[in-house]
């Protein structure tokens, strides 16, 4: 197996499902965490790594410098001369989608958590071979094998980190704030994309990409022990129920049959605090461009490189909490009509808007 993103929250207990069950890691990646990849090459001997950057390959220890890749090339080549059939792309965002592009391409299995693979490529991207690594689509997976027709799709929210804040205060908020997530422990960009609410858009476009359904809602459910329902045309309604620990979803996608307990089972005694909230616009305004993207997927793309822009500004400090939600509208209404026909387009679409988002920063600044 690959783990694309081996010292992020996934790649780590991804990892330790492999030696729980003895499954070979041939190669993992890292961005910057060293320290944490020198330790799992000790663990797991893999026979590559790959690492963000140029300068960080000499403080690689254990394995020899002619298997150290470098940087997104150097993740391409990597999955080309690995045996592996499976690939694990935990890798945070835009930068995921040539390496998903890539396993497909090369005939390996995807097992994804990088959702900005579907959210801007998607349409290039064969969604019937994914094995998807989050609780929603991994919760909506298990509850569409039942024969009835689909109505609608429901995936739930947290309302992330500031779900309790008033509206007047989120002016002021910080990336501290905004990183102290309720319910998950997560990367930085993901957590932020949460306190947004982003991240259900993202996820939105996921479920449509993988299952082909327009239908498709989120609810705020604070306690996170719903992930998914699904409304059938008999008027039945069908719920995914877990607790908040991404080893569950990991598990069916790195082991597919999986017949022993991952997680403790959710006690149904605490279900009695379940509520569903609608999703205030007011509050989360990127949620508000949920129907134009399952209208016009494509404009995924400029979402998406928006979004980027806003929240790592926002880690530091260059920009307001509520400058991430103004620049991602700005971006959508301007390249609203925006057509991909290839996968170049998408680069080179992402490359604009990523200039313009700057711009609008720096012209707010």
């Amino acid at each position: 197996m690959v783990v694309l993103g081996s010292t992020g929250s996934i790649g780590t207990n991804t990892l330790l499902l492999c030696k729980r069950h003895n499954i070979n890691v041939e190669a993992i990646s890292c961005g910057k965490n060293v320290e944490l990849l020198n330790e799992q090459i000790s663990n797991f001997s893999p026979k590559f790594v790959c690492v963000g950057d140029e300068k960080l390959r000499g403080e690689v220890k254990g394995i020899s410098k002619d298997k150290i890749f470098i940087g997104q090339e150097g993740l391409l080549d990597m999955l080309e001369v690995s045996n592996s059939k499976k690939v694990v792309n935990s890798l945070v965002g835009f930068a995921g989608l040539r390496p998903s592009l890539k396993t497909q391409k090369l005939g390996k299995k995807l097992a994804l958590a990088n959702k900005e693979s579907l959210v801007v490529g998607g349409k290039f991207l064969d969604t019937s071979k994914i094995l998807p690594i989050d609780s929603e689509h991994f919760g909506l997976k298990f509850l569409l094998e039942n024969k009835t027709k689909p109505s609608r799709l429901i995936i739930t929210a947290s309302g992330g980190a500031f779900y309790k804040t008033p509206l007047k205060s989120l002016k002021m908020a910080t990336a501290k704030d905004a990183l102290k997530h309720p319910n998950w422990s997560m990367g930085a960009k993901i957590t932020i994309d949460s306190a947004t609410m982003a991240n259900k858009l993202f996820e939105v476009m996921e479920a449509y990409w993988l299952y082909g359904i327009k239908h498709i809602e989120a609810l705020i459910e604070p306690t996170s022990m719903i992930h998914a329902l699904v409304e059938f045309v008999d008027g039945s309604t069908s719920a995914h129920i877990s607790r908040a620990d991404m080893k569950l979803a990991i598990s069916h996608a790195v082991l597919e049959n999986v017949d022993e307990t991952i997680i403790s089972h959710t006690n149904l005694l605490e279900l009695k605090s379940i509520k569903f909230h609608n999703i205030s616009l007011k509050k989360y305004p990127i949620f508000s461009l949920k129907e134009q993207v399952l209208d016009t997927p494509d404009i995924g793309v400029v979402i998406n490189a928006a979004n980027e822009v806003g929240v790592f500004a926002f880690l530091k400090n260059e920009c307001g909490f509520l400058d991430i939600s103004r620049i991602v509208l700005k971006a959508a209404k301007k390249f609203r009509d925006a057509k991909i026909l290839n996968e170049d387009e998408i680069f080179k679409l992402d490359k604009e808007v990523r200039e313009f988002a700057k711009r609008e920063l720096n012209a707010k600044i």
